[in-house]
């Protein structure tokens, strides 16, 4: 029987699946040491607790998480920065 290999995959719940039914050990010989970080970390931006009230009415308003919501707002600012001026 053909052992499984481990999955090529960004997707957390495919990995939580396979990991779910099978054991880091089987799979020794595939590791590899990493010395760089695997992750991006993120930006953190501290609200004050009536900037994160507003931040979270919104976005529920609107359906969506904060998250979201505010990655809108930045992607429309970059947009806009991005634009050519006019000169009158």
């Amino acid at each position: 029987m053909k052992r499984k290999k481990i999955p090529k995959t960004d997707s957390i719940r495919e990995l939580a699946e396979f990991w779910d039914t099978h054991d880091l050990t089987d799979f020794e010989d595939e590791l590899e040491e990493v010395h760089e970080p695997v992750f991006q970390p993120g930006v953190t931006v501290p609200l004050t607790p009536k900037e994160a009230t507003v931040v979270n009415t919104m976005a529920k308003a609107r359906g969506i998480s904060p998250r979201a919501l505010i990655q809108e707002w930045i992607g429309e600012r970059i947009e806009e920065s991005l634009k050519p001026t006019v000169e009158s």
